[in-house]
């Protein structure tokens, strides 16, 4: 659990530790063999945003052609860098007592997951159970938008990104992103931690429930 103590109301945002990550893969897969490239992490807190953690990683296979055109990184770069499980204790210690935040965090969630699978039987739950994707937080709070990929949001708050599809750039942004967002329930009237997640809880439940409800083709898409 996140280490801060509620008041008898909540736990007000300013209060609440977060760790905002970033990862650059080989491809989109990460149960399939697909590994990090790249990791970057960013405290916030209180409105504050402090760079924690960067590193190239050395993902044991080739980096394909399409994903060095869109991030820059190639075998090259990466050829003397750390495997990850020479910075897995050290960004491990950045995790603990912090919630988890990216944008579109179960991407990065699953591949920290399974690079963590491959070096320790401790589970990357264990260091942090608690998450939040910015990508949710801007469908409830920038429902007027019309994309909401980290290039939308960021435009929308003003926040520049150095260093599109590098992790320490996008990780930055994001935090910046996370600090408006959080400004945004604010002015909705959600103050603390338990209520933004009781929102966003009642959300997942309710578009569950509209799923199960929808009718399934034979090849078993919903609405098919």
């Amino acid at each position: 659990m996140v280490d801060h103590t509620p008041s008898a109301s909540g736990t007000p945002f300013a209060e609440v530790s977060f760790l905002v990550v970033d990862v650059e893969t080989t491809g989109i897969s990460a149960w399939a063999g697909d590994r990090v490239t790249e990791v970057a992490a960013v405290f916030v807190k209180g409105g504050v945003v402090r760079e924690a953690f960067s590193s190239l990683v050395n993902p044991g296979r080739p980096i394909p052609p399409f994903i060095t055109h869109l991030t820059g990184i190639d075998d090259a770069m990466v050829r003397n860098a750390p495997p990850f499980g020479e910075i897995a204790g050290q960004l491990a210690q950045h995790m603990v007592g912090r919630v988890f935040v990216a944008h579109n965090a179960r991407f990065d969630w699953n591949f920290l997951s399974a690079e963590y699978r491959r070096v320790t039987s401790t589970p990357l739950d264990s260091l942090t159970s608690e998450q939040l994707c910015t990508v949710r937080l801007a469908r409830r709070f920038l429902s007027h938008l019309p994309r909401r990929n980290l290039d939308a949001v960021a435009n929308h708050y003003g926040v520049s990104i150095d260093g599109r599809h590098r992790a320490m750039g996008d990780a930055r942004a994001t935090a910046h992103v996370l600090v408006g967002l959080l400004k945004d329930a604010e002015r909705s009237g959600l103050y603390t931690w338990e209520a933004l997640g009781e929102l966003l809880s009642r959300r997942t439940s309710k578009a569950r429930a509209k799923r199960s409800a929808l009718p399934r083709g034979s090849d078993g898409r919903e609405g098919a």
